[in-house]
């Protein structure tokens, strides 16, 4: 897939390198790592210090592609997986490129 600012919120996301921008929990702001799963809620990453789960509605993220990096808000792909391109296209709409 070919990645963009605008398009990153429907693409895949598992296989992504990621980083914490911000987050609620103090502790997760600029941990790293190699996205391995994903839930409606979460994601889960393989970072340093083993597997970490993260909430994504509190956090902000951003995710290294072959494309570029993009920062996106947790809220924006707080959706399952197989639901976010339906669910996410308010956020796609919003996004510029």
């Amino acid at each position: 897939m070919n990645y963009s600012n605008k398009n990153i919120v429907l693409g895949e996301l598992i296989g992504l390198k990621a980083e914490i921008l911000a987050s609620h929990d103090k502790r997760q702001r600029g941990i790293e790592g190699k996205i391995i799963d994903e839930t409606k809620n979460t994601i889960v990453m393989e970072t340093t210090e083993g597997r970490r789960s993260f909430v994504k509605k509190i956090s902000r993220f951003r995710f290294y592609t072959p494309d570029g990096t993009f920062e996106v808000e947790g809220k924006e792909i707080c959706f399952r997986p197989d639901e976010r391109i339906e669910k996410a296209m308010k956020y796609y709409k919003r996004r510029r490129l």
